[in-house]
């Protein structure tokens, strides 16, 4: 057990793992559960701040319940005034047992009205004890001083009478809310001289079941009478450990954290937190895809491989016609470097804009998204991934078409043999012009009435001219012909390619804009819910 109890945060550790938890939980958890937790931080920093090891015990309890005279008793004075002459302040007054009065303590917890009992090393060295207005009083000025200083006080003792210590407005307003501080609490029943002792133990088995049936089986009940002496040793003994422990303050303050951290968690949920995996994705990626108009683009590339290839390994004498025809990337203003557009240009695209039913898909596929994240989720937290997965509408198209015209579809690499295949062509086009020169030599020297004759060049029979126009005809039409086929094999390949580049480009849009913020949210739920689980 002690092994365990070491292991246990020290209750500066607690208040720092509340205090993360409730920084992460800002403007998700309810704001009223936020400022209880900020306040209690910043009231237990206080206390703890302040020197000195006092104890400060609070006398509570409702109209003619007799906390004044059991002040009294306890103290040997007559410093509080009881009955119908009690003031109508609705200041608190305190004793305290020692040398001197703690003020700095005092003044923090705003009594004004404070008295000293000196004494040396007695066993109430240390002590503070209030006495309360009563909390039933019909002055709204004695509620509030009472509500202020139930939260600041280390330890509560509630006076009740026989009459009613069964009071709703006791039980229902101060004592279940604070079932998480029985360990600090007491419940003297006061006045038990007017009770024969049959009646004085039916009041407290009575007082006793009620307690427990509250959730405060761990509060000490005991019986006494301020006037007859009766209990007051008892009580007094109680006083004196709590004193002599010096340990009420952390043990109030440790069942502060206890019952504030269980508030915030019932805030925070216990389902399991959604996980976004690439199945959940998957439509968000290819909507998106399609509303940036990646399968235009892919199509644009296989066209424009296919168009430049043709352009680079096409028979020269029917090649150039392809040229009147714009280039289908070019079309679009993709691929084009950074030299082909004017200074002051911004790289945009002339793809077709999303159309109505591309942003209906797309936004239906971010509605799956925010469903799938926010599946058993506090409504807080919901909301919040709504927001931030929602919060970049305005700007994912935009986005969308920088990603696609910013994206390296690699049309500068991959055809290197169209230079070879290139030359080759005009070889063999200047094979056709030779020869077809050689043919019409002949006739225009005749023309010319020129006397040369040509020498006869055979090769396997056929004149060379002649063999020199079919081979660069011929030629030229079955590279453009073999050529095409590698070229379009390219131009698939090259689409795929892009394809890939594209979709890369598309999901770092999808990530930077819906996915990271949504798994953002859901990460720092699961850190609040940690911190939570430390602080309790």
């Amino acid at each position: 057990m002690k092994d365990d109890r070491r292991k246990q945060p020290s209750l500066a550790a607690r208040l720092k793992y509340l205090d993360d938890a409730i920084d992460l939980a800002r403007g998700r958890a309810p704001e009223s559960v936020i400022e209880a937790t900020d306040a209690l931080i910043e009231r237990a920093g206080e206390r703890l701040s302040i020197a000195g090891e006092h104890t400060v015990v609070a006398l509570a309890g409702a109209t003619g319940s007799g906390k004044s005279s059991t002040l009294n008793a306890v103290t040997g004075t007559q410093l509080a005034t009881a009955g119908v002459t009690r003031p109508t302040t609705s200041e608190a007054m305190a004793v305290s047992w020692g040398t001197e009065l703690p003020a700095e303590l005092l003044d923090w917890l705003g009594v004004r009205r404070r008295h000293l009992i000196a004494t040396g090393d007695g066993a109430l060295r240390d002590l503070v004890l209030l006495d309360l207005p009563d909390h039933d009083s019909t002055e709204v000025a004695h509620r509030l001083t009472v509500d202020r200083l139930v939260e600041q006080v280390d330890m509560m003792v509630w006076i009740v009478d026989p009459q009613k210590y069964a009071d709703a407005a006791l039980h229902d307003g101060y004592l279940k809310p604070l079932a998480s501080h029985a360990d600090i609490m007491v419940v003297v029943l006061n006045q038990a001289d007017r009770l024969t002792p049959d009646a004085r133990a039916a009041a407290l088995a009575d007082l006793r079941r009620l307690l427990d049936s509250e959730g405060l089986g761990a509060v000490r009940v005991l019986a006494m009478s301020a006037v007859t002496g009766e209990g007051v040793p008892e009580f007094r003994a109680v006083l004196e450990a709590a004193a002599r422990a010096k340990a009420a303050s952390r043990m109030r303050f440790a069942a502060d954290v206890t019952r504030q951290a269980g508030l915030l968690a019932g805030e925070l949920g216990s389902g399991p937190i959604p996980v976004l995996d690439e199945a959940s994705l998957e439509g968000v990626y290819a909507s998106m895809a399609q509303a940036a108009s990646v399968p235009v683009v892919v199509d644009g590339v296989r066209d424009a491989w296919q168009h430049r290839g043709a352009l680079a390994t096409g028979w020269p004498m029917v090649s150039w016609v392809k040229r009147l025809k714009p280039d289908p990337l070019k079309r679009l203003r993709m691929g084009l470097a950074p030299t082909a557009l004017s200074p002051t240009e911004v790289s945009r695209t002339s793809l077709p804009k999303a159309t109505s039913v591309q942003r209906a898909k797309l936004d239906a596929s971010v509605r799956g998204v925010i469903e799938t994240a926010t599946a058993g989720l506090p409504r807080g937290w919901a909301d919040r991934i709504r927001a931030v997965a929602r919060g970049n509408d305005a700007r994912v198209i935009d986005r969308l078409d920088r990603a696609v015209a910013s994206t390296d579809l690699k049309m500068d690499a991959g055809h290197g043999w169209w230079i070879v295949v290139t030359i080759l062509q005009w070889l063999l086009f200047a094979a056709l012009v030779a020869g077809g020169v050689w043919l019409l030599l002949p006739a225009l020297l005749a023309l010319a009435q020129v006397p040369v004759e040509l020498p006869l060049l055979l090769w396997f029979g056929w004149p060379a001219q002649l063999v020199l126009v079919a081979g660069g005809v011929a030629g030229g039409v079955l590279v453009a012909l073999l050529s095409r086929v590698f070229v379009n094999a390219g131009a698939a390949v090259k689409a795929r390619s892009a394809r890939r580049a594209l979709m890369t480009s598309v999901t770092e849009v999808a990530d930077e804009e819906i996915v990271e913020p949504v798994r953002a949210e859901l990460e720092r739920l699961a850190a609040a819910r940690e911190a939570v689980a430390k602080a309790r």
